[in-house]
Formats: structure tokens, C-alpha cells, sequence
């Protein structure tokens, strides 16, 4: 920093001399562009990094693969859980957790598996959703199944912050909750959940949790335009019962709907012109009221994973790279927490669930 100061001075000592370079051609510049334009890259090093921590959850976890992972505050830190087990799909895959007293991360704990009633036949398990809700105890989704085409939804729930956990209870025929990313609670103390089914093709529709999680209602399939297949819906709340999802696709790019009577019907689903390799995305509004998504920046890899910010949920702009390698990072989870820093988990090749932590006022500004 002292170094970038000293090249600072100089250039202003320079300005003010009106000294200016001429080059064989002829053309003289002035130092005062020159100026410009160094300061401006000067900045971007002397700027603080919005990025204040990244590490892994563990170095070796208790099983080989691990992935889609999810995350939540709760009053004594952060609590992070996801699906653990030899490989993607297999039955004896289970949930796992670990927590955060925002100096490292516990040791990962098996909290849930699929094994059925009678122990006759177990099933792997699915994308965790963690939720705190206003009033109650913490909330765990998560399916179970053979594949998920054929999965189910799962609910326990928690009254000491994820140290134990109730007996899972089995969601109503025909519901799935929040499939992959976390619900929105509305101001009568429902949820709105973004769900998807696979069975016979990819479909996006949307669920109500009511009465403490106790009754639930859903909307018909919503319609997808131009062949569009889309799954998995993150929620964005826009106020006045105003709602905007973003989703994963199989035709390379993100879709959008938009929702104006709290969750109850919905715009057909369509594309916008965020690429998408057919991963799953995370966001939230920012307590600046500003949207902020985290995405693979890519039409076909998931070698990338981006955070982008919006003004008004529509226009994203790139505002930082998490990772860009060879590789497969991907399924985040966003959070901010009450400090108003921002907490992202994510998937390591499938190995490991990495923990980022970003502040959101170092962030540059949206383009619009």
C-alpha cells in the first residue's frame, strides 16, 4: 500500500508539471489521461476485496462425495448441511451437518439417512434445505427416493439450533417443498417454497407452506415457453407481494417468471441472457435492497462460479469470480447474515463443500 501511495504522488506531481509524452509518431498525450487511466487501475489494487474468507468445511469428510449444500443463521452461528455418501445417487448417501462459530467449522456429523420404517431397503437422500423461520423451530427439507424422478419430501425440524433434530415426518402425496433453494417466509407467516418435479419431463411449480408447516397448497405447473425445460427455482422478493424466480435449464441459459399476488400465480417462464450449463443457482435481496446472484457463468461448464448484482432484479452485472478452473464447482447456497455479511457454500468438484464470505459494501455498483 505504501509502494501504490508513492506511485500515486508521483503521478499527480506529474499532472501538475503539464508534462506530457510524445511518441515517434509524433502524437503527444497529455499525463493528465495518463493519470486517469493509471489511477483507475491503481484502484482496483488498492481497493479492499469484497472477498473476506475462503476455506473448505473440511479437509477429509466422512464420505467420498459431497454436495449440494445448504446453509442458515441460527443464534449460535452459522449451520451448514448436505448430501454425503460414496457417489451422486447412491443409497447410502445421507444428510449431513457441520457448524460455524465464525472462527472454523465442526467436524461433519451424519444426522439422516434414507433407511426406511421397516430397515427393509434404504434410498439415497437429496438436496437439504435449511430455514429459520420467524417464530418456531429451525426447518430441515430434504427428499428421499430412488431418483428424482421418484423422490419424496422429508421435513424434521429442531429446537436448539441443529444440535438434534425430530423425527422425520414424510411431506403430503404430491409435495415436494423447497426443492433445492431456500423458501421466502410472507407477512402471514407462510412459506413460499420453489419446487420442480422431473417425472415426465422438467416442470417448475410453486408451493405454499401454511399453519406453522402444518398445510400446504400448490400451484398447477407453470407454463415454459419455446420448449423450455426448467427445475429448481431460487426466490427473489421484490415487496408488495411482488416475486421473481430464476431457474436452471437444459438450453444453456437461466429462465425467469415474476409473480405480483404473493406466490399465487405466475408469467410464463421464459429465458433471459444469464448463461447457465444447466446448474443450479442461488440469490437473495440484499439488505441494501440491491439482488444478488451466485451462478455458473457459463452456457456449457461448471468450471465457473460467479456473483452477480442487480438494482432491480432484471440487468446483472459481475461483480466477482469465486472460482474459475478446471473442474465442477457448483450448487450454491447464499445467505446474509444479521452483521450483513454474505455466506456462500458450494460444491468442490464433488469432494468438498467450500465456505465463502463476502461483503456486500466492497461490492462495486450495479451497472443498472
Amino acid at each position: 500500500m505504501k509502494r501504490l501511495e508513492q506511485v500515486r504522488v508521483c503521478l499527480l506531481e506529474l499532472c501538475r508539471s503539464g508534462v506530457g509524452l510524445r511518441f515517434p509518431s509524433g502524437r503527444r498525450v497529455q499525463i493528465q489521461v495518463l493519470k486517469a487511466l493509471l489511477l483507475a487501475e491503481l484502484s482496483c489494487f488498492a481497493q479492499p476485496s469484497a472477498l473476506l474468507k475462503k476455506e473448505f468445511l473440511f479437509e477429509d469428510g466422512a464420505a467420498p462425495t459431497n454436495h449440494t449444500s445448504t446453509l442458515v443463521e441460527t443464534r449460535d452461528g452459522l449451520l451448514a448441511a448436505w448430501i454425503g455418501g460414496p457417489e451422486s445417487r447412491h443409497p447410502s448417501s445421507g444428510v449431513f451437518t457441520a457448524r460455524y462459530d465464525a472462527r472454523e467449522w465442526s467436524k461433519p456429523a451424519l444426522v439422516f439417512d434414507g433407511t426406511q420404517k421397516d430397515g427393509s431397503v434404504r434410498y439415497a437422500c437429496w438436496n437439504p434445505v435449511l430455514f429459520q423461520p420467524s417464530h418456531g423451530p429451525l426447518l430441515m427439507f430434504y427428499k428421499v427416493g430412488p431418483s428424482p424422478e421418484g423422490w419424496w419430501g422429508m421435513l424434521t425440524t429442531s429446537t436448539n439450533q441443529g444440535r438434534t433434530w425430530s423425527a422425520p415426518t414424510r411431506l403430503p402425496a404430491g409435495f415436494i417443498g423447497p426443492v433445492r433453494n431456500k423458501p421466502v417466509e410472507l407477512a402471514n407467516d407462510s412459506l413460499l417454497c420453489g419446487a420442480s418435479t422431473e417425472e415426465g419431463g422438467w416442470a417448475v411449480h410453486m408451493e405454499h407452506a401454511l399453519d406453522r408447516v402444518t398445510r400446504w397448497e400448490k400451484t398447477p405447473n407453470l407454463r415454459a415457453v419455446d420448449g423450455l425445460q426448467a427445475i429448481q427455482p431460487a426466490i427473489f422478493p421484490h415487496g408488495d407481494g411482488t416475486f421473481q424466480i430464476l431457474c436452471r435449464t437444459k438450453q444453456g441459459f437461466l429462465a425467469e417468471s415474476r409473480s405480483k399476488d404473493k406466490g399465487r400465480t405466475w408469467s410464463e417462464l421464459r429465458a433471459i441472457e444469464l448463461p447457465n450449463p444447466n446448474g443450479a443457482v442461488d440469490g437473495l435481496r440484499l439488505s441494501d435492497g440491491r439482488f444478488l446472484l451466485v451462478y455458473n457463468d457459463s452456457a456449457t461448464v461448471r468450471g465457473t462460479l460467479s456473483v452477480a448484482i442487480s438494482k432491480e432484479g432484471r440487468d446483472w452485472t459481475k461483480v466477482l469470480s469465486l472460482e474459475s478452473a478446471e473442474g465442477e464447482f457448483s450448487y450454491p447456497a447464499v445467505i446474509q447474515a444479521r452483521n450483513g455479511l454474505v455466506h456462500i457454500t458450494y460444491s468442490w468438484n464433488r469432494q468438498r463443500i467450500r465456505h465463502a464470505i463476502v461483503d456486500p459494501a466492497k461490492l462495486p455498483p450495479a451497472s443498472r
